[in-house]
């Protein structure tokens, strides 16, 4: 039993130093842009640089605060993610349960094709998006952003909570029935918080989907006060004559701090939650 419990135990050992080694291979790149980042010398492709910059300086953080739109891009990303995420929701939440829970002819094709629409690259579909908002006037305009991001996410909302709503027994709604609960308390006072931790999940892959997305805000925004971030960090490098590999890297990682923030603020929340959800009473 003794040379069992050491087998497990070495086992056990080897498997974190593993992992351990991972994550520290995973941090290098932050750790190289951390180090780019307070590079006082643009010297990032010359045969000079080093992983420990010889001079730092916080310049390169203080030009793109304030030389820079960097605040203008921060606040058109944020408010355009929280309406798509609060839009995406408030869409794919009633047509994920009404998918799990009704029963309708052309239930499962609908589904498929759905999905199928969604594995559909979305690059391909750039001059047939584009021929519908122009007659809107939805091009360089949040508005149509907004539509394009909310039919990419809300199908996968709709498939990734509809899996949730599937686990929860309709015996808890049937009970609700009996109690005197209508359809819409049964919906938002059993379902609903039964399922927070899908939907908490879902609205944080929909925010990190659109705090990232570059195609679309490069394509149908112009003019620098209505760029994303996405679109904001591409014009800091788009000419050879203006590449500032220090700035650029000072501005890549500010616009991941509230993607971060956002992340360790709901981990707890989302793992109790998880946890909490997959213990069958």
């Amino acid at each position: 039993m003794t040379g069992i419990k050491i087998s497990r135990g070495a086992k056990l050992a080897a498997l974190n130093l593993i992992l351990i080694i991972i994550c520290l291979l995973a941090l290098l790149p932050i750790l190289y842009a951390i180090s780019v980042s307070l590079n006082a010398h643009n010297e990032v492709i010359s045969s000079s640089f080093s992983f420990f910059p010889k001079e730092l300086t916080l310049e390169n953080y203080r030009m793109i605060l304030f030389d820079k739109p960097f605040l203008v891009w921060l606040f058109n990303t944020g408010l355009l993610s929280l309406a798509t995420v609060v839009a995406a929701i408030a869409v794919s939440v009633p047509a994920a349960y009404a998918f799990s829970r009704r029963r309708f002819v052309g239930r499962k094709a609908i589904l498929y094709i759905l999905l199928l629409l969604n594995a559909f690259p979305g690059i391909l579909s750039m001059f047939a998006v584009y021929n519908l908002l122009k007659p809107m006037g939805l091009v360089n305009s949040y508005q149509g952003l907004i539509l394009i991001y909310v039919g990419t996410m809300g199908i996968f909302g709709l498939w990734n909570m509809k899996g949730y709503f599937d686990t929860i027994p309709e015996e808890i709604e049937e009970a609700g029935k009996i109690d005197g609960a209508n359809d819409f308390q049964i919906v938002t006072k059993i379902v609903l918080p039964l399922a927070k931790p899908s939907i908490i999940v879902t609205a944080v892959m929909v925010l990190i989907f659109v705090w990232n997305e570059y195609i679309f805000a490069v394509t149908f925004m112009t003019g620098a006060e209505k760029y994303t971030l996405a679109a904001g960090l591409y014009s800091l490098q788009a000419t050879e004559y203006t590449r500032n590999w220090p700035v650029f890297s000072a501005a890549s990682l500010l616009a991941s701090l509230p993607i971060l923030v956002v992340f360790f603020a709901i981990q707890k929340h989302m793992v109790s939650g998880l946890t909490a959800g997959g213990v069958k009473g």
